[in-house]
């Protein structure tokens, strides 16, 4: 179940022109669409003026990219409990602008969302309030303290589309193990943070770096333990697993070893992690202190390589909006986590610009993959699937300025970065909720 979160347009609409890439449809060239009461009618390249009927409105996207709505499956907010740093509202915006039409909200709130009743809040609230849709994953164990285990069961009834202790590793084996197994009886994913906790103590990656810097290192060691025995745990039990993400090379290796022998297992990446490394971190920049941590030049490029060839399922924002009272702060006492929903896209993209990658596989990975992960509806351009769509502007350069940034905070590490391509219209359910202003 999604929150609607939006409101439908009746009115007919085609835009036309655009370079569609849409690669679960097998897309990628020149076409339109034509959408109607919330919903996609045609795509293609047969969708012309000539081809859509008297009185459809029709836009003009000639020099534009055609994408299917995004889907961000890694979002933390502060609703409810610490609306300071960040509402579904504001993250609402943020992901408008940044081409994102269904975020899946982490249970990291207070109160977590480990109860029926709060599954239902946030549906309310994304529903009156949201100009994108939001679904939450719940809790795997009550109050993320990793002892008790959530009522799966009624959680799935209620709304949410996973399970999840978000930052949280659930490190009692038997717990996580009985998870996996109450989660296949209800076919519902199950979403680790893949980091062993008496291993992940460190502010930074475990390096000369982290040495040089006087910083305690987390060494990529402590992923690649819990992803092995969670893979263990999955063969045991035939439950759907996915880590949420992975930051080194000896972590991909352990997911291509699962993938072939035929385990249900995916995983994701953060944008920041195929984009930024450990000297990023440079003079002790907060905005990059991140959990996992930024690790090697050799691990971004692994990872990147990873998600190229289809290792790596799934690329999010990780959106961590934390306040400048938590992030100005010494290194080893700021808090972990960045904002990313307005920027994934366009970070992203430069990774097309620079070779590494086709498009379709990034906008894939983004899109229609993690709609098939969670079982949804969206993600996808196809007759039938909801109008959620975003135009792109592969070549146009901009410069990220925190006082124009949508969230509520401002810990971005891209800020003065200069990303090229940009979202210049965002539909969701028929409806535009952001156009760049030029």
């Amino acid at each position: 179940m999604m929150s609607p979160a939006v409101k439908q347009s009746a009115q007919r609409k085609a835009y036309l022109n655009a370079n569609i890439v849409a690669p679960a449809q097998g897309l990628n060239g020149k076409g339109g669409i034509l959408v109607e009461d919330g919903w996609i009618l045609a795509v293609g390249p047969k969708v012309t003026k000539d081809s859509i009927g008297a009185g459809t409105a029709n836009f003009d996207c000639v020099g534009a990219t055609l994408i299917p709505g995004l889907i961000d499956m890694r979002v933390f907010t502060g609703e409810p409990g610490t609306e300071y740093r960040e509402t579904l509202a504001t993250a609402s915006e943020a992901a408008a602008a940044g081409g994102v039409t269904t975020m899946i909200v982490m249970p990291n709130t207070q109160p977590v969302i480990d109860d029926a009743a709060i599954v239902d809040f946030i549906l309310r609230r994304a529903r009156d309030t949201a100009l994108v849709r939001i679904a939450p994953m719940a809790a795997i164990t009550k109050g993320l303290a990793g002892e008790l285990m959530s009522e799966i069961g009624s959680l799935k009834e209620a709304g949410a589309v996973a399970v999840t202790d978000g930052t949280h590793a659930v490190s009692n084996a038997n717990l996580f193990r009985r998870a996996l197994t109450y989660a296949k009886d209800f076919d519902m994913l199950v979403v680790q943070h893949v980091e062993e906790a008496s291993l992940s103590k460190g502010v930074m990656n475990s390096s000369e770096t982290a040495s040089r810097l006087g910083l305690a290192g987390n060494p990529a060691m402590s992923e690649v333990i819990m992803l092995e025995r969670d893979i263990r745990l999955v063969e045991m039990t035939g439950a759907r697993y996915h880590a949420s993400q992975i930051s080194s090379s000896t972590s991909l290796d352990v997911i291509r070893r699962a993938k072939a022998r035929g385990l249900p297992v995916t995983c994701g990446v953060s944008i920041h992690h195929l984009t930024l490394n450990e000297n990023d971190i440079g003079a002790y920049r907060t905005f990059f202190k991140l959990s996992p941590p930024l690790r090697t030049e050799d691990d971004r490029r692994a990872l990147v390589a990873g998600v190229a060839d289809g290792t790596i399922d799934v690329i999010v924002s990780s959106h961590d909006p934390q306040s400048a009272d938590t992030k100005r702060l010494p290194f080893a006492e700021a808090a972990f986590g960045a904002i990313g929903l307005e920027t994934m896209l366009s970070a992203a993209v430069g990774l097309y610009h620079n070779e590494n990658m086709p498009l379709g596989r990034l906008i894939e990975a983004m899109s229609s993959k993690p709609a098939d992960i969670l079982g949804l509806e969206t993600g996808r351009l196809a007759p039938g699937a909801p109008a959620d769509f975003a135009l792109l502007d592969l070549t146009m350069s901009w410069t990220v300025d925190e006082t124009k940034l949508r969230s509520r905070s401002k810990n971005s590490p891209q800020e003065d970065r200069t990303l090229e391509g940009r979202v210049i219209e965002t539909v969701v359910a028929g409806r535009t909720v952001y156009a760049y202003a030029r």
